[in-house]
This record gives structure tokens, C-alpha cells and sequence, in this order.
């Protein structure tokens, strides 16, 4: 288990690799990307509508399987940061602290979230236009399956689905990055669900109704 979840939070180190160039490019403090780049094609990303920042956003809706998930449920809160999310039954907390809230399944999947306060002139929609674009990079190489624009609870955010890793025994991650002022602090939320390739496609339907679930104070 500590193996796997070593791995697991390794990958917030990860999905940030080379998004520190995308902002620079985006704010203008660096060099702009290749016109023919994949972040500047007009090829939309599997499951969005356009691959650049401010158009179009959707909004979390679950299947009528994932509602049911979510509805048969327990509500776990994170009480310091105001936020919940509906979990399936037989899942045990692991740590809650002010910055980090970890949960884990009888077999090995895990709900990680990481909240990051920002300085207050921290440009969040730059940085979130930056980590989509960075998506979308990775998506066309083949990490990801799935990128796009997704508003939870009124919070524009990015999600992406990693495709199979190629040690089936590796994490495979469903993840959402989003930005919010909470209580007079800009916060970056970072939610990720988790568990090793061979055993995501069991969680295929859990991992959405978890995370489409989630309430986030304001």
C-alpha cells in the first residue's frame, strides 16, 4: 500500500512537469509556442470543444450509474476547507490535515487531494489556460485519454484521464485542477483519484461519481 501511494502522490509533482514554460509563454514572459504546436491546433482535445482558455466550459454531469454511486454514498467532509464528497461505502480516511485529505478503498484506490494557497496576484486563469494546453501536449503523445474544461460546483477547472500505464501494476490517475478564493485566499485544488492500471477500469464509474460529486466552499 505505501508503495502505491508514494507513487500516487509522486504524480502532483508530475502533472506540473513543463507547466511552469506554458505560463511564462501565456503571460508573456517567455517564448511564445510553435504556431503548429498541438496546444495551438484547432483540433479540439477528446471530450472538449476547444483547446484554448476562456471558451468552451462543461459542466460535471455523472451518468445515471455514477448518480447512483454518488447517491448510495456516505458524505465525508474535509471541515478545515469546506469541502465533501460522496464516497463510496468500505472507504477508510487515511490523513486530513490543513493542506492534504486522503482516502483509500478496501482494494487500493485512493481520493487525494491537495489544496495550495497562492500569493493574492497569482494569475489563476493564465495558470489553469497553461495546465489544460500542457493536457493537451500529452494528450496527443499519449498520457492522457481524455482532457477538457470542467466546471464542479460552479469551479472552472481542467480533468484528464491517463490511458493505461504500460505496467498494468502502475498508478493510472483521474484528476481535476481547479483554482478558488477561500476565506480571503487564492487556493489551487488539486483532486486526483488513484489506484494501479489493472484495477482502474473497475473504478471506471466510482472515480466520476466521486469527483463530480464534490461540494467546494466558496
Amino acid at each position: 500500500m505505501k508503495s502505491l501511494l508514494a507513487l500516487a502522490v509522486l504524480s502532483f509533482a508530475l502533472a506540473f512537469c513543463g507547466l511552469g514554460d506554458k505560463i511564462k509563454q501565456l503571460s508573456g514572459g517567455g517564448t511564445p509556442a510553435n504556431s503548429n504546436s498541438p496546444a495551438n491546433s484547432n483540433s479540439p482535445a477528446t471530450g472538449s470543444k476547444s483547446p484554448t482558455g476562456g471558451d468552451s466550459v462543461e459542466k460535471a454531469t455523472p451518468t445515471s450509474e455514477q448518480q447512483a454511486i454518488a447517491d448510495a454514498g456516505e458524505k465525508t467532509s474535509w471541515d478545515d476547507q469546506g469541502m465533501s464528497w460522496m464516497l463510496p461505502k468500505g472507504w477508510k480516511k487515511m490523513t486530513a490535515t490543513k493542506a492534504s485529505f486522503n482516502y483509500s478503498s478496501p482494494d487500493m484506490a485512493f481520493l487525494l487531494v491537495n489544496i495550495s494557497d497562492m500569493p493574492s496576484n497569482f494569475p489563476a486563469e493564465t495558470s489553469l489556460k497553461a495546465t489544460y494546453e500542457s493536457s493537451v501536449d500529452q494528450l496527443r503523445t499519449g498520457k492522457y485519454e481524455k482532457v477538457r474544461y470542467l466546471e464542479i460546483d460552479g469551479i472552472k477547472g481542467v480533468e484528464f484521464i491517463e490511458t493505461m500505464p504500460e505496467s498494468k501494476g502502475d498508478p493510472r490517475r483521474h484528476q481535476w485542477i481547479g483554482y478558488r478564493t477561500y476565506q480571503g485566499n487564492n487556493q489551487m485544488l488539486n483532486v486526483m483519484l488513484s489506484t494501479k492500471g489493472s484495477n482502474f477500469e473497475k473504478h471506471n464509474n466510482d472515480f466520476p461519481a466521486i469527483l463530480y460529486s464534490m461540494k467546494i466552499g466558496k
